[in-house]
């Protein structure tokens, strides 16, 4: 199946940023999607705008980081429409401190969700694609799977192994499957609302002067979907252009 029209996209934390961007554009274009998230509220007025616009969405509560609500997220996509094109592993947190500052709890939240929660996903998707002998999998890194920046230390590490994952997925799963990997930098967003510590705050708060928004990363995600199955977009790091990282 070549373009986004009548595709069956599945995307993991769907209920804002570029979970929600992507939800919209691609519902716009055809595709028929399946949200999850934590927050069940969000997601189901997302998908009931998403519908009035004519488009065909529909919700289920997920957390990433359970290996059980990943595959019943899965079986209810592939319940609804009987398979899974994409998957777009888009659920992420970002609480931004220095190692001194001795967060650990914070570390485990991101090692749980941005590396657990991207297998997990893979985990339930993969059979269903091979299955199929199609299908592609999107994981959202970020420009911090390229460099490493102080308070980032965790992050970019949990983001790095997203990039590492995806490549040793692309080379396993060649022929049938496509992996992309799609890297924002600064974007509008409500990660940073995770950041605790004040020192994160603040140089979260700089960062943001020049944020693109959630739309630009959405349009990215949907030219890498919108390829011919023979063609994958491996990595594509989008970020603003007065960027210096």
């Amino acid at each position: 199946m070549h373009g986004i029209e009548q595709k069956v996209i599945v995307i993991t934390g769907a209920s804002s940023g570029s979970g929600e961007a992507s939800a919209r554009l691609l519902a716009s274009k055809g595709a028929r999607v399946v949200l999850g998230a934590r927050r069940t509220d969000r997601l189901e007025t997302l998908a009931m705008e998403i519908r009035s616009a004519g488009g065909i969405a529909d919700v289920l509560a997920l957390d990433v980081t359970n290996l059980d609500s990943m595959q019943s997220f899965i079986d209810f996509a592939v319940q609804l429409h009987g398979r899974v094109d994409v998957l777009i592993n888009n659920a992420g947190v970002m609480p931004l401190s220095k190692l001194e500052a001795l967060k650990v709890d914070e570390w485990n939240r991101m090692i749980d969700v941005n590396i657990r929660g991207v297998l997990h996903g893979i985990a339930a998707t993969l059979p269903v694609m091979q299955q199929q002998r199609a299908g592609q999998i999107i994981n959202i890194a970020s420009i911090g799977a390229y460099a490493v920046s102080p308070t980032a230390a965790v992050y970019c590490a949990t983001k790095y192994a997203v990039r590492a994952i995806s490549e040793g997925l692309r080379q396993e799963v060649g022929g049938d499957i496509r992996v992309t990997v799609i890297a924002p930098g600064v974007t509008e967003s409500e990660l940073a609302d995770s950041i605790s510590d004040e020192g994160g705050r603040a140089e979260m708060r700089e960062f943001r002067k020049i944020a693109i928004p959630a739309s630009a990363i959405a349009r990215a995600i949907a030219y890498a979907v919108d390829q011919p199955a023979d063609v994958d977009v491996s990595e594509l790091i989008v970020r603003p252009t007065a960027s210096p990282f």
